[in-house]
């Protein structure tokens, strides 16, 4: 079992095992009136994880729709390999979660630079690679 706060001590930088348990005890938490973490099980599948360097976003009234996908090089065609559908509440939560993480990682290492992929904003769906 593996016990750490993601948002304050990182993942972990070894190989996860197939069912690994990430969680906080009471006595780790800084602040004990904080609500305690949720456990997530993690399978051997999942903890492989797949790659993306494109990501489509769309949404509704009631959700986000995100489409991680894979292009390869010189490829007109990318794949799907996640789709993940997210409460507008819930996205922008994720949004500053990102916010924080992607300011402590150039804190840490340096700026990360953008590049010249395309960011495609329109009447469909939202491009990111």
């Amino acid at each position: 079992m593996v016990s750490l706060i993601p948002a304050q001590r990182g993942w972990p930088r070894r190989s996860v095992p197939a069912t690994t348990r990430y969680e906080e005890q009471m006595s780790d938490r800084p602040n004990p009136t904080e609500p305690p973490q949720i456990q997530i099980d993690l399978d051997e599948t999942t903890a492989q994880g797949a790659y993306s360097n494109l990501v489509l976003i769309n949404h509704s009234d009631n959700e986000f729709v995100f489409d991680f996908a894979f292009m390869q090089p010189n490829a007109p065609r990318a794949r799907v390999r996640a789709r993940i559908l997210s409460s507008p509440r819930h996205t922008k939560r994720l949004l500053r979660a990102l916010e924080l993480n992607v300011r402590r990682y150039e804190e840490r290492f340096g700026v990360i630079e953008e590049g010249e992929g395309p960011i495609v904003m329109g009447g469909g769906p939202n491009l990111v690679s």
